[in-house]
């Protein structure tokens, strides 16, 4: 579970409430630095648990070769066998009904979940919510009688550098500890960690078993969920990550109300500044989100956003890049009006953005059956987001696929969810007609062109 970027856990510092802009204080003495921090630890430690995930998991006892799978993969000799897994992490309780956030690494594919206390006590669990996109999932406490202690949420946007933080979690395994530190940095992006980049660093001590970890301030406040750490030997090195508490807080309140997320859309494709591009459109400092193209109908097209647009700012907080305004936009609600500072044609400017949800899945779709290669697949007609969603510019053309039955011979044939066909055998595919038509055919051989991860895939399979 953990590799070269693993599993962290940070805690940071904001004012006391209706004091935001009070200056912040450093010891000033040595009596002052002798102070501890088991007030705050007393305070949140009985909200912050340990989980425990059992996954089973099927494994082939071929000798890995597709001479051995293709001949002798249905014999009783080489069948899948299960085999049992675990992993370990931390959660932070923030309902008193047993609502619980942790890592959706910690849990994805769990067939048994399990939390303990810090004073021991054992419950099973129920998965809310699982969000890949934020590495964020949502558990519930199968005790409905029990209240719980909850750690508060504070506001992650009043984070500063250099405020101080407590780290909580269950390292290793050893059990419940706490590490101490500062926020080394904010608004970190480009770590190709999640989705929705906009990380907390911190120096304080993380390690594997941290995740899903509590990080709170020096109020005994939720200011992030760890997530990741760099580290080259597997152990804490000074550099960790959290998701801030505000993301966090959009999944808790999707996990209350029943598990989905709706995320507003802006519609357009956008890419990061340099220097260079920067200066070409006249502006100071390589800091904001180059808009390169805009979906028909968007709210970004309603908003009258264009290619060339530089959205510098949204409702007056500073864009650094396309991650961050990602993250700014992830974190509204749906049907308020953002309004976006834009950099255009050399000169400042404004736009108001109603923020709306995506436009729902196509109703084109198929499911193809009878003896061909495709059979199997489940495939739908491309929308501009889910075009972006699969990191494609919204007027690509093809079919999606949204998936692939277990054992057909699509899936013997290597196709996989998100790939999208953009040609069988000379034909190009635009529609869902097109692809159902040539799809159900069976000629000698398929010469197939599609796209998977934003790369361009050729390969020819026998009929």
């Amino acid at each position: 579970m953990f590799r070269q970027i693993l599993i962290a856990l940070v805690i940071a510092a904001v004012p006391l409430a209706g004091h935001a802009q009070a200056e912040r204080q450093v010891p000033q003495s040595q009596e002052q630095v002798q102070l501890s921090y088991a007030p705050i630890v007393r305070e949140v430690a009985p909200a912050v648990v340990n989980v425990y995930a059992t996954r089973v998991e099927q494994r082939r006892t071929s000798f890995g070769d597709p001479f051995f799978d293709q001949f002798f993969g249905r014999s009783p000799l080489f069948q899948q066998r299960p085999q049992t897994s675990q992993s370990l992490g931390s959660g932070v309780i923030v309902d008193e009904a047993g609502m619980i956030l942790t890592n959706n690494h910690v849990v994805d594919g769990a067939t048994d979940i399990r939390v303990v206390t810090n004073d021991g006590r054992e419950y099973p669990v129920q998965l809310v919510l699982a969000d890949a996109a934020t590495d964020l999932a949502v558990l519930q406490v199968n005790a409905p009688d029990m209240r719980f202690p909850v750690v508060e949420f504070a506001d992650s946007d009043l984070l500063e550098v250099g405020d101080l933080v407590l780290a909580i979690g269950n390292p290793f395994g050893v059990g419940q500890s706490v590490s101490s530190g500062i926020v080394s940095a904010l608004a970190r992006t480009g770590m190709g960690i999640t989705d929705y980049q906009f990380f907390i660093q911190t120096d304080a001590a993380i390690n594997p078993g941290n995740s899903g970890g509590a990080l709170v301030d020096m109020n005994g406040r939720l200011i992030g969920i760890n997530t990741a750490i760099f580290t080259r030997s597997g152990g804490s090195q000074g550099i960790g990550f959290a998701i801030p508490s505000n993301m966090a807080r959009v999944i808790a309140v999707a996990g209350e109300g029943g598990g989905e997320i709706v995320r507003p859309w802006l519609g357009a494709q956008m890419q990061m500044l340099d220097g260079d591009l920067a200066a070409s459109l006249g502006l100071a400092t390589p800091r904001g989100a180059l808009i390169t193209d805009v979906a028909p109908d968007s709210p970004a097209a309603e908003a009258g956003l264009a290619p060339g647009d530089v959205i510098t700012a949204i409702d007056g907080v500073e864009v650094q890049d396309p991650e961050a305004l990602n993250y700014r936009v992830a974190t509204k609600t749906l049907g308020a009006t953002a309004t976006l500072a834009l950099w255009r044609n050399g000169a400042e400017a404004t736009a108001d953005l109603v923020l709306a949800a995506p436009p729902p899945a196509s109703d084109r779709q198929v499911t193809i059956a009878g003896n061909t290669r495709f059979a199997g697949t489940v495939a739908e007609e491309l929308t501009p987001a889910r075009a972006q969603q699969l990191g494609l510019g919204f007027s690509a053309q093809g079919v999606a696929v949204t998936d692939v039955q277990a054992g057909s011979p699509a899936a013997m044939m290597g196709l996989r969810v998100g790939d999208v066909i953009v040609s069988l055998n000379g034909m190009e595919i635009r529609d869902i007609e097109t692809f159902e038509s040539v799809a159900s055919q069976r000629p000698r051989s398929w010469q197939i062109i599609l796209q998977r991860g934003g790369q361009i895939i050729r390969s020819v399979v026998s009929g």
